[in-house]
């Protein structure tokens, strides 16, 4: 059924007018429901992804008004070149893989939900999600990419402002701003471009006009030569180069937590200058491993090497401190998703994405701030808002009494009325996440039979040269020259500069030879002779598996026989396999999964044996096809992504084999069955067609290791 906005004119669901109010979804302790396996609920209907997928557009979409039932192949192993654009309209190719790549990352367990999601979306965390380092690290990634690049590039817009190089911008926000002081009506001026910088993506062109984040000095508010060198990329704070769109936040993201935790590990492994000798000719110095790699253990040879006798295991605040410690990761953990979550939702609903309603979101906003801000900006004077804030602050300081009572009350009688409060509730209702939106690209596609392409892969370094630029990426409302700077000036920043050289202190050229050859001998040895352990692990897993052994079965054609060890500078294809059928193993076996979701029957996910793949996925070689098992899609309760190898091995496989270990999924049903796939090339392009082709709601899981489970319970 279809619905239009009055207001907007927007159709489909979601697009009334109730819906510019902020609603809260129902609450899921109100629901009566039996079973936990079941993925419906009487009365349950879509949520708004899959009714937004589903629904039919004229908008040129490429694959639109595909009237056969079979999966349309749109270029699952064609260069992106030859891949048509727009895959989404609105949208540009490589915006849609830059969510697609980070979603990969992202998500690797979803089960379904029986329960109407929050905000009508699904796809959020779970509440039950457990501390885990890598969720840690990815959540701390992801607030480096949303909050902190927009951040940064809000204080460089300040100092643009503040410099007076557009001379003409900042003379009219000058001249605004001591008018409406020397009138009083400072805060209603504030209120009316908040409201404007909300409702228009145009006036925040204007106020605040584009450039890249790298080229503006934070400082000065001038142009300034990139930190990478080169104005590769718009959107990275230190402008380096980048294959495709994206990838250059996310290796600053990567380098940014890298660095906080070796900063962190240098200091628990005590790395300082004060004893070091000016020069060191022991061999085994270089040999030796970074001890900031091996914190725990060097803080305790650190301490006896200061004369501390009594070891960590009699040491009995060791324990209780690391269980607090990553007891109290979890809800740090969940406070950074919700920031970037939050963020996400609200640049979302700010700017128009496709398949949502391009004005609701901005319209509930102004409809709910208006009447706070107007009144607050001509009823509240500044000696009533430091009296209410003096006053706040001694209610909450001293009457915990009173609020530990209220807050029983409303426990009581309104549970989880916290979560009714949540902006994905309220103001940001229907507005998605990045991962939510991704979502309802690929079921938007699914829903088209034609599933959405993978991001290409290259094998190339990106290349050193600036980044092309447009009116959309620099721009000034002074007009030419942007950022009152010269052509030259341009031209000097954004050109690469020469190498340079670092400003460590070198040893002599004598000690250097000699500890680099020392060094490069001893850890090609130690190369060579793990690559041996590697193979003879691999040759022994053959045998085990014959044997019976399930882990060396599950662990068979994880390595590939040949690895890519050599680069080359172009854009390339993904492994020819999909969108309908992938390679992989089940039980050590060799054989195919077969997602089928055309013709009159339900979506099955089925795999079988022999039938060996040719180009683009279709069966070659004449040998006849075994099915060992086939789920209705409808029937998942659960998809989780599994490694290949553990961790550690995998350190280790990349390091001494310079290969790609192929990792794998486990599909669980309703009925309790698990099904486990290994070594699957394109792991995460079939784990994306199963999450979007069924009509499940899901929700975001994260698995911990047994290494740190002792610290959980």
């Amino acid at each position: 059924m279809q619905f239009e906005n009055p207001l907007t004119t927007d159709k489909g669901l979601g697009a009334t007018v109730k819906d510019l109010l902020p609603v809260p979804a129902t609450d899921p302790a109100d629901l009566d429901v039996g079973g936990q396996d079941s993925t419906t609920v009487p009365g349950d209907g879509p949520t708004f992804s899959h009714a937004l997928a589903t629904e039919t557009r004229d908008n040129g979409n490429q694959k639109q008004h595909h009237p056969e039932k079979d999966v349309q192949d749109l270029g699952w192993n064609e260069p992106k070149q030859n891949i048509a654009a727009p895959l989404i309209a609105g949208m540009d190719n490589e915006e849609l893989w830059l969510l697609i790549r980070r979603f990969n990352k992202q998500i690797y367990d979803v089960k379904a939900t029986p329960y109407p999601p929050p905000g009508g979306l699904d796809l959020n965390i779970a509440d039950d999600e457990e501390f885990s380092p890598d969720k840690m690290r990815a959540n701390i990634e992801r607030l480096y990419m949303t909050v902190g690049v927009g951040l940064l590039a809000a204080w460089k817009h300040v100092a643009r402002l503040r410099s007076w190089r557009e001379r003409k911008r900042t003379a009219y926000f000058a001249t605004a701003y001591f008018i409406a002081w020397s009138l009083d009506i400072l805060t209603p001026l504030l209120s009316a471009v908040l409201l404007a910088l909300i409702g228009s993506p145009r006036a925040r062109e204007t106020l605040f006009p584009p450039a890249p984040v790298a080229l503006v000095d934070s400082k000065t508010g001038g142009v300034q030569k990139p930190m990478a060198g080169v104005l590769g990329s718009h959107d990275s704070a230190t402008g380096a180069p980048e294959n495709h769109k994206g990838e250059a936040v996310e290796q600053e993201a990567s380098n940014f937590v890298t660095g906080i935790a070796s900063v962190a590990l240098s200091s628990a492994a005590g790395k300082h200058p004060q004893g070091d000798p000016d020069s060191d000719d022991f061999v085994a110095v270089d040999a030796a491993p970074d001890p900031t790699s091996l914190a725990a253990i060097t803080v305790d040879a650190k301490d006896k090497a200061s004369g501390r006798k009594t070891g960590s295991k009699h040491d009995k605040t060791k324990v209780p401190i690391e269980t607090v410690i990553w007891t109290k990761m979890r809800p740090i953990m969940h406070t950074l998703g919700t920031i970037a979550d939050t963020w996400e939702r609200l640049a979302n609903a700010l700017s128009p994405i496709p398949l949502f309603p391009s004005e609701i979101y901005r319209l509930r906003l102004i409809t709910i701030l208006l009447p706070l801000l107007a009144g607050f900006s001509f009823v509240v004077t500044p000696y009533r808002l430091v009296k209410s804030l003096s006053f706040l602050i001694g209610a909450l300081f001293f009457g915990d009494p009173i609020l530990s009572r209220g807050f029983d009350w409303l426990n009581r009688t309104i549970p989880n009325w916290q979560k009714l409060l949540e902006p994905r509730n309220t103001i940001l209702k229907g507005a998605p996440t990045n991962a939510q939106l991704t979502l309802t690209l690929l079921r938007h596609g699914e829903a088209n039979h034609a599933p959405l392409p993978p991001p290409p892969r290259t094998t190339s370094p990106p290349p050193d040269q600036p980044a092309e630029l447009t009116s959309q990426d620099l721009d000034t409302s002074d007009g030419p020259p942007p950022l009152n700077a010269t052509p030259s000036e341009l031209n000097a920043a954004i050109t690469p500069s020469p190498p340079t050289t670092t400003t460590t202190p070198t040893p002599t050229p004598n000690t250097t030879h000699q500890h680099t050859t020392t060094t490069n001998k001893i850890l090609s040895l130690f190369k060579g002779t793990t690559r041996g352990v590697v193979k003879t692990a691999i040759g022994t897993d053959t045998v085990r598996a014959k044997a019976g052994s399930a882990p060396a079965k599950n662990r068979l054609g994880v390595i590939p026989r040949s690895g890519n060890t050599t680069t080359t500078t172009t854009t390339t294809a993904i492994d020819p396999a999909g969108p309908a059928e992938f390679e992989a193993r089940c039980n050590g076996h060799k054989g195919t999964v077969y997602l089928s979701t055309g013709g009159a029957t339900v979506p099955v996910v089925a795999f079988g044996r022999g039938g060996g793949q040719g180009h683009k996925g279709k069966r070659g070689g004449g040998e006849s096809v075994k099915a060992v098992w086939s789920v209705p899609v409808a029937d998942v309760v659960e998809i989780r992504k599994i490694g290949g190898y553990g961790w550690k091995a995998k350190l280790v496989v990349g390091w001494s084999m310079e290969r790609e270990v192929k990792d794998g999924l486990v599909i669980r049903t309703g009925a309790g069955e698990e099904y486990k796939i290994t070594a699957v090339p394109l792991r995460d392009e079939l784990f994306n067609r199963l999450v979007a082709v069924g009509g499940q709601k899901w929700e975001a899981w994260i698995r911990y290791s047994s290494t740190f489970s002792r610290y959980l319970y």
